[in-house]
């Protein structure tokens, strides 16, 4: 039985990625793996795999009794619901340390950069195992996807070196261009169903026992999104008391003018403007400067609610 290595549930471009690049590395590091994912891939992260001619993982949605490395998470939230009954070998993320445990010692690459896959690319070099030009293309790819081709605050110099490396092995050399091709298709909505919109790129968070949903929309132009910003304000309401949670959030990222449009379905809005400094008005906050969830986001609210 192959050991699985997959990425977070509503999988983005780096869990996909991180999940294929890792199975590549291991697999020729002698071990028997492959990647999964826990949901189907969303636009962007087809666009990213068609391009570079690599396959798309098999969506798996049980675990139990499989051993398993995880990437780009260690949530419990994030995870599937049996990873209880999985027997977990590694994580390699680029988050803050979650509330997954082990029965034993494992594997364990966290990294304080901008994406897994930055991570994973620094792991073929520790190796000593070249990477594949496919595989270069795709990590290449999840690293500009996650750090909003280098304007996220999380991007760090590392991020940036990799991918330098990355896009020498996959003969890409403009790597604006290429970022605002995948965030064109990122950006598409004509068609989606709301509900798929809001799920996109969304998380759930336990924050001292309150339930928070954060999804997040990256735009090239927030004017995309006119025509349905009403009805993914009543989806997210809808969602918040469908999960019973304290809070359901969805981030309208324009990536020109680097800031976030935050809609907001809480049972506490002054919590919002405690932690962001903008007061919401009609359920809708403008916040500068402010493109990350990981960094700019989940943190300040984790340290209201706490």
């Amino acid at each position: 039985m192959s050991t699985l290595v997959f990425g977070h549930k509503n999988p983005d471009t780096d869990s996909v990625c991180a999940a294929i690049a890792l199975a590549d590395l291991k697999k020729k590091l002698g071990e028997d793996i492959a990647p999964a994912m826990q949901g189907a891939l969303n636009p962007e992260s087809t666009f990213v795999l068609e391009k570079f001619g690599v396959a798309a993982p098999e969506i798996v949605t049980s675990f139990a009794g499989k051993d398993v490395y995880l990437v780009d998470h260690s949530d419990l939230s994030q995870s599937p619901d049996d990873l209880g009954e999985a027997n977990i070998l590694g994580i390699v993320d680029h988050h803050k340390l979650g509330d997954v445990t082990t029965g034993q010692p494992l594997e364990c690459w966290i990294w304080p950069v901008g994406c897994t896959c930055t991570v994973v690319a620094s792991m073929y070099k520790y190796f000593g195992i070249e990477i594949p030009k496919d595989i270069a293309g795709i990590m290449l790819c999840a690293i500009l996807s996650d750090t909003v081709i280098f304007k996220s605050a999380t991007c760090t110099d590392s991020d940036k070196k990799v991918c330098a490396e990355l896009s020498k092995i996959c003969g890409e050399s403009d790597l604006d261009a290429l970022g605002i091709e995948m965030f064109k298709v990122k950006s598409a909505v004509d068609g989606t169903p709301i509900r798929e919109l809001v799920f996109r790129d969304y998380k759930d968070f336990n924050m001292s026992g309150k339930g928070v949903g954060c999804g997040q929309l990256e735009l090239v132009d927030l004017s995309i999104v006119d025509g349905i910003k009403a009805d993914l304000e009543k989806d997210i309401a809808d969602l918040k008391a469908e999960k019973g949670h304290h809070t359901v959030l969805l981030m309208l990222t324009d990536i020109m003018k680097e800031g976030t449009e935050l809609l907001v379905a809480s049972d506490d809005e002054a919590a919002i403007e405690t932690a962001f400094g903008v007061k919401p008005v009609n359920g809708k906050a403008w916040l500068p400067g402010i493109m990350s969830r990981k960094k700019q986001i989940i943190p300040f609210l984790e340290k209201i609610l706490s």
